[in-house]
């Protein structure tokens, strides 16, 4: 199945966070935070300004971004847990 955002929407796969810290210690997965790094899989096609124009979106297909804690709805496709976010709601994008 192949999900196509609409809109200023995107599709992130969240990034895996590291197992350890940087003091050596592991952490369990129960201790684990969601990570809030990902890369954008597919985008829509823009934002729709008040006069109806299309405006092209800053992230594309590819890009890591960072985002939110509770950024996006979470959804599951094929699968694998995935997150659609607004443009809007990324903080940045990591280079």
């Amino acid at each position: 199945m192949q999900v196509a955002p609409l809109y200023d929407r995107l599709l992130v796969k969240r990034l895996a966070e590291e197992e350890k810290t940087k003091g050596g210690i592991i952490v369990p997965d129960s201790a684990k935070e969601k990570p809030a790094q990902g890369e954008v899989i597919a985008t829509g096609n823009g934002r729709i300004s008040d006069e109806g124009k299309l405006s092209p979106l800053t992230v594309k297909k590819g890009d890591k971004i960072l985002f939110g804690k509770y950024a996006g709805n979470e959804v599951k496709i094929n699968g694998e847990e995935l997150l659609i976010i607004r443009e809007e709601e990324v903080l940045g994008i990591i280079q």
